[in-house]
């Protein structure tokens, strides 16, 4: 029988590689009809367009990978816009799916819906116990409002809708923009224009001190579809009805002046690093618990530094199309 599976984000990064791990199933044997849609061919935000999609298609499962997303300059900048779009999208796809008959649904969050304040690592039942950071808290509210919908429509109705909190992603079709970009990324693009330009010194935001945990996409990808094929019973035995997401990380952070030495080793850099302490840190740490999805049987298997240079290969070859 013919599984069909609708991948709402499939450009974007995550969206991508679970796309990709679910194309080579299906090459692989698995029945799988796979269902996208750009968002010139469907806003996400427009519920009409939503209802009708999902009642026409009728997909068996959603995997919401679709958001807004950005780094601190872009979540300070367009806090409505990161509210408001998230918001819709959730309300919208996750209750058009519910319309139509959807039993299994997967939604992917962000760790920033955890306390700013909060003991590290960051536990699943550490969420709603603290004020959020400030610099991304529309955003951090709408992922919230996503693990909510999820619960309670598993609650009221039945259904088996799951969700999966990332830590820093990064990886192949990453966001280079100097200005929207999370930290990863835009490190990566200020460090290779200053080894081309031949530059002596390049200054990163806040003082270096503030740690980080980094996730390659394709082990995203790899951990949401293990979440979203666990038999019910599995996941519900490590789970509670409202306390229902997964952490998914590599259980190991490193400092961000730590990073941007291995980003210029990576990029060839040999100048200088210098920090400016006038610019936001954000959170002093993000480190993720993994336990409960490392007592469900999956870790991650990509190396930091091996995944670094994997994306800056990417970069280097689609340098072309990111107006660098």
């Amino acid at each position: 029988m013919v599984t069909t599976v609708y991948v709402a984000g499939h450009r974007g990064m995550v969206g991508s590689a679970i796309l990709r791990r679910l194309e080579a199933r299906r090459e692989g044997g698995e029945d799988l009809r796979l269902l996208t849609r750009t968002h010139a061919e469907l806003d996400l935000t427009d519920q009409a367009a939503v209802r009708a999609f999902m009642q026409a298609e009728r997909p068996d499962v959603v995997i919401l990978a679709a958001a807004k997303v950005g780094g601190i300059h872009a979540n300070n900048t367009y806090p409505a816009d990161f509210i408001y779009e998230n918001l819709m999208i959730e309300c919208n796809v996750i209750h058009q799916a519910f319309a139509a008959g959807v039993r299994r649904l997967l939604q992917l969050g962000s760790s920033c819906i955890y306390p700013r304040a909060v003991p590290q690592p960051m536990r699943e039942d550490a969420l709603l116990t603290g004020i959020l950071e400030p610099t991304n808290e529309p955003y951090a509210v709408a992922k919230i409002a996503g693990i909510k919908l999820c619960e309670s429509y598993n609650r009221q109705h039945g259904t088996d809708y799951r969700s999966v909190m990332p830590t820093n992603l990064y990886g192949p079709g990453d966001n280079f923009h100097p200005e929207n970009s999370h930290v990863l990324p835009a490190l990566i693009r200020r460090f290779h224009e200053a080894a081309r330009d031949g530059r002596e010194e390049v200054t990163i935001w806040g003082t270096g001190r503030p740690r980080r945990e980094f996730l390659h996409i394709d082990d995203m990808a790899a951990a949401s579809l293990f979440v979203l094929d666990l038999p019910r019973e599995t996941y519900e035995a490590h789970t509670q009805p409202m306390l229902s997401h997964i952490n998914v990380g590599c259980g190991e952070d490193i400092s961000i002046l730590e990073l941007a030495r291995m980003v210029a080793d990576v990029t060839g850099y040999k100048g200088w690093i210098a920090t400016d302490p006038s610019k936001p840190d954000g959170t002093l740490r993000k480190l993720m618990d993994v336990s409960r999805l490392d007592g469900m049987g999956w870790r991650a298997s990509i190396p930091l530094e091996q995944g670094l240079a994997e994306t800056y290969r990417w970069f280097l070859a689609n340098a072309g199309n990111l107006r660098l």
